[in-house]
């Protein structure tokens, strides 16, 4: 390993350490601490991050994935006496459990699917407007349904799409829209939509954006809808997004790679002031 890549994967410990610290479930940044501490060689902290990852899951009612998490652990420390005795407390509540244990319900679609085969390629431009699902009514439920903002309002901010052309920019997420007609400010839509999905929130204006790797995705889908691929952790690139219900954004970005996505909020002006920088 280069002391450069030793100093980025330091600099990746510090981020998500600061992440994992005011969100102990998010499992995701857990599994990318955990990727980065077995690079290093660091073992202890590979274990540690192995039990974190494994309460995350019972708090979230993966029981399966806790098992399997906890039994990683048993293939190089079969005596672990901590590690046992938490198998068999969720062991028996996961008797009846008969879920895919990767399952996070409406954010689900936001990862490759298991085959790795990707999915079926929609040509831009020719998408019907009724066959997208951009999260509006997920959106709607929570920012009109919960009282935060009317209906008039919300349809005034969320914008719609021709797709017979592509964007001239980056379209501002509907969280900024939202915000700019000053009716619900950023940090409390994210708090909300990160209580919603369990997906966690990064800060981005000290992360060192991989800028290939983002050029390696279509501008076009990255610029509609404001998402942004941004760091590779082994098999899995980190994407960056101000609507974790976009379902239509994950496809397009999934027909682009291979790799696992893993989703993360970001602060909206964050993710646009870095679109531009991206796709200049």
């Amino acid at each position: 390993m280069t002391q450069g890549e030793e100093a980025q994967l330091a600099q990746t410990i510090e981020m998500f350490e600061v992440i994992t610290q005011t969100q102990p479930h998010d499992y995701q940044s857990l599994e990318i601490l955990k990727e980065a501490y077995s690079k290093l060689g660091r073992d202890l902290d590979v274990i540690n991050t192995s039990k974190r990852i494994a309460e995350a899951y019972v708090q979230m009612g993966q029981f399966s994935s806790a098992i399997l998490e906890y039994e990683t652990i048993l293939q190089k420390h079969p005596e672990n006496p901590e590690v046992q005795a938490a198998l068999k407390q969720i062991e028996s509540k996961a008797n009846n459990i008969t879920a895919d244990p990767g399952n996070l319900g409406e954010t689900a679609s936001f990862t490759k699917s298991a085959d790795g085969r990707g999915l079926k390629k929609t040509t831009t431009g020719r998408i019907p407007t009724s066959e997208v699902d951009d999260g509006r009514k997920q959106m709607y439920k929570i920012f009109v349904d919960g009282k935060l903002v009317t209906a008039a309002d919300f349809d005034l901010c969320w914008k719609t799409h021709d797709f017979s052309v592509p964007p001239d920019g980056v379209i501002e997420p509907f969280i900024q829209a939202i915000a700019d007609k000053g009716l619900v400010l950023p940090d409390a839509s994210l708090k909300l939509l990160s209580d919603r999905t369990r997906l966690g929130y990064l800060p981005m204006e000290k992360y060192d954006i991989d800028m290939d790797l983002a050029r390696s995705f279509p501008a076009e889908t990255c610029r509609r809808w404001c998402v942004l691929p941004f760091d590779r952790m082994s098999k899995s690139i980190l994407v960056a997004t101000a609507n974790p219900f976009n379902h239509q954004a994950a496809k397009e970005l999934s027909e682009a790679t291979n790799n696992r996505l893993l989703w993360y909020l970001v602060p909206p002006a964050d993710l646009i002031n870095n679109l531009r920088k991206v796709f200049r």
